[in-house]
């Protein structure tokens, strides 16, 4: 075979013998044609049987890849080769065995949402509220206890709690429910193998060997279960070669053990490790800043990216003042690579949490740039938004039907398909809207709370007035009780459009529904660029990984928010954060902008947030700062929290002219001449005075 086009290193790890092989493959180093390169080389070059080998990868769009490349270099012998996922693994050992874990032979797997339907189930023939209960939140825990390879009875140990003691008996039935409807879920395509090489040694042995030669990418990914699997599998013949970069390890969060790479050399003392540090993608500055920052980190294996390619410019660093600032800066950099003829297509911007892309959205939208949110919906059409949105235009008219259906069931009400289409024969009969249709049931709770909440909304704010509908609506509960990553995301979201409503009134002073459903109507419309696909890219760092763009901005790094002020206590979890970081800027090609903001309102609430450490540990040489004091209006300025009003006082406001105060609450009501009647307005606001 012909290896000249490979460097030295990438040669080694292909030609290596027989025996543990640990490949740390740095960013953009070529990983992927080492591993295929490898696989053609076994057969052609050493004469293993392609049906010796085995290439397990994490996705099934990178084995599919893997494949493709293994055919053009081998042709159909490639098809002799186990390419796959560990599921997909998982599910070969188990369609071959399955006498031996009591399966028939037409067992079936269950999804995810299956095994919640079971879960439902059982909470109800149990008798136990699944708002207390919530059914995806044991799911969850029934999946990582699995990839722990733990089945309830060894579960059993850890239920010290009224709550974990509920949780064993629904994984108790889940098991025999799961099992005798001749059934599996996705984790026990991981787990079953591994009961049954232990159950039955011969059957591990014909596996063994099977699969002389293992292959593993993205090692550092692997949890437990996926962890005992490949070392059970690779014990006998140790021709075992994994892939991985343990500066990229950042699902964590997903069950994902990082120390399995670290400890690969503790399991195979005699592996033979191979850095790859040759990065085809970058230019030496940005290198130079991903070496800073993840230097820092302790838990890891020494390596050192470089390359042959030009320093290119310095990263720049600007410092803005808040997040509209931010936004309009990266925008306006944005517009400048458009405009000296860059693709969009490969501009990227980068942030830590979904909640951050809502004022880059805007500021792109009013330029008319087009973008996509990778990994996400827009802001706007967020489904939790969607509903948040709903009830304030319910809020406001009573008659709208459309908002009404959204949600008279979110959270859950029980109020089914049945009640609401009976609802809407009545309505239509009436000749009325189906809000004032209702007249009795559940529906009718509901629609006391609306007008609970219209009356409320008569005298506080309107961030005040989103704070009410959380709560008493039960949406912020039902997500708080669900412990989901998903709902975790949802209610990150929902405290975000605080800083929107809170934005709205500091500048306008005004406390109007209507003129801010109007306002939010404007940039919440995004079907023109729904089918375009020259578009900047806005993503989070994990939804990054494994891609590339010629320019990348990185916003938002300040402490509390990247590193996340959830992970500020951990040493772990801040070198997990490092190397979500180190991921970040390892995705840019040609331009890295690593960009903050003094002070931003994130959830509703402001605060002036230091500079990321990550920034700290970069080296000045390789910065472009644009740090400079800025002196920028001030919102703050704009609220006299001393002045005093009232009942009977005139005012003048700015735009609508004399008026008098005729209610105090948390805001004034004042009523102006015609056109403009009586407009909520805050207290304190400079746009109003006593006359």
């Amino acid at each position: 075979m012909d290896l000249s086009t490979l460097n030295d290193k990438q040669k080694e790890a292909v030609e290596w013998p027989d025996g543990p092989i640990l490949v740390l493959a740095g960013a953009g180093s070529g990983k992927t044609r080492v591993l295929t390169t490898k696989l053609a080389y076994l057969v052609n070059e050493r004469g293993v049987n392609p049906y010796n080998i085995l290439a397990i990868t994490f996705t099934n769009k990178a084995a599919k890849e893997m494949k493709e490349r293994a055919f053009k270099m081998l042709g159909s012998d490639a098809y002799q080769m186990q390419i796959s996922t560990f599921h997909s693994l998982g599910l070969l050992l188990i369609r071959e065995n399955y006498e031996k874990l009591r399966f028939e032979k037409n067992f079936t797997i269950l999804d995810s949402d299956d095994s919640l339907t079971i879960i439902k189930k059982i909470l109800k023939d149990m008798n136990l509220d699944s708002k207390f209960y919530n059914p995806r939140a044991i799911r969850n825990k029934i999946s990582s206890a699995k990839n722990e390879l733990m089945d309830s009875n060894y579960y059993s140990r850890f239920a010290n709690s009224e709550y974990e003691e509920i949780v064993l008996e629904v994984f108790r039935k889940y098991e025999q429910k799961v099992l005798k409807n001749n059934s599996m879920d996705f984790d026990d395509l991981l787990l079953l193998p591994i009961k049954l090489f232990k159950k039955y040694p011969e059957v591990l042995e014909k596996y063994q060997d099977r699969f002389k030669y293992i292959l593993v990418d993205e090692y550092q990914d692997t949890n437990e279960a996926q962890y005992i699997l490949i070392k059970m599998l690779s014990k006998k013949y140790k021709n075992i070669c994994v892939v991985g970069d343990l500066d990229q390890s950042i699902y964590g969060f997903r069950g994902a053990n990082f120390r399995n790479i670290l400890n690969f050399e503790k399991d195979y003392p005699d592996a033979k490790v191979i850095p790859l540090e040759e990065n085809y993608r970058s230019t030496g500055n940005i290198l130079n800043v991903a070496n800073d920052i993840i230097k820092h980190n302790k838990q890891r294996k020494e390596k050192n990216l470089w390359t042959k390619n030009d320093s290119g410019p310095k990263i720049r660093y600007h410092r803005a003042y808040d997040e509209k600032d931010e936004a309009n800066y990266v925008m306006e950099e944005i517009k400048k690579l458009i405009i000296s003829g860059e693709e969009k297509s490969n501009i990227a911007v980068l942030y830590r949490t979904n909640a951050q892309s809502r004022n880059m959205e805007e500021a792109l939208l009013r330029e008319n740039i087009p973008y996509k949110v990778v990994g996400s919906f827009y802001f706007y059409n967020r489904k939790e938004i969607k509903d948040l949105i709903s009830y304030l235009k319910l809020i406001y008219n009573s008659n709208d039907d459309v908002s009404l259906m959204r949600v008279i069931n979110v959270p859950k009400r029980q109020i089914g398909p049945k009640t609401i289409e009976n609802l809407a024969t009545k309505s239509v009969d009436k000749g009325v809207s189906l809000y004032e249709a209702i007249d009795s049931g559940k529906e009718l709770e509901f629609k006391k709370l609306i007008e609970k909440l219209k009356k409320e909304s008569e005298n506080i704010s309107l961030t005040e007035l989103v704070e009410l509908i959380l709560v008493e609506s039960g949406m912020r509960r039902e997500l708080e009780d669900s412990k989901t990553i998903d709902a975790e995301i949802r209610l990150e979201n929902l405290e975000e459009f605080k800083s929107i409503t809170k934005n709205f009134e500091e500048n306008n002073g005004v406390i109007s529904l209507e003129e801010f459903l109007l306002e939010i109507s404007l940039v919440s419309d995004m079907e023109e660029h729904k089918n375009n696909n020259d578009v900047v890219t806005l993503m989070t760092i994990h939804s990054a990984k494994g891609l590339e763009f010629d320019h990348v901005f990185i916003i938002g790094l300040e402490e509390g928010l990247f590193p996340h002020s959830n992970c500020l206590d951990s040493p772990d979890e801040i070198e997990e954060e490092r190397r979500l970081c180190y991921v970040a800027v390892t995705r840019a090609k040609k331009t890295l902008t690593l960009v903050n903001a003094r002070r931003r309102m994130l959830y509703g609430n402001t605060n002036s947030n230091p500079p990321s450490r990550f920034i700290s540990e970069i080296s000045d040489e390789y910065l472009d700062k644009d740090v400079k004091e800025e002196v920028k209006f001030n919102k703050e300025e704009m609220i006299d929290k001393t002045a005093e009003y009232s009942v009977g006082d005139h005012v003048i406001h700015d735009i609508y002219g004399e008026g008098v105060v005729v209610a105090i609450g948390s805001v004034l009501s004042i009523a102006f001449s015609h056109p403009y009647g009586i407009k909520k307005i805050m207290k304190g606001h400079k746009s109003i005075r006593k006359v």
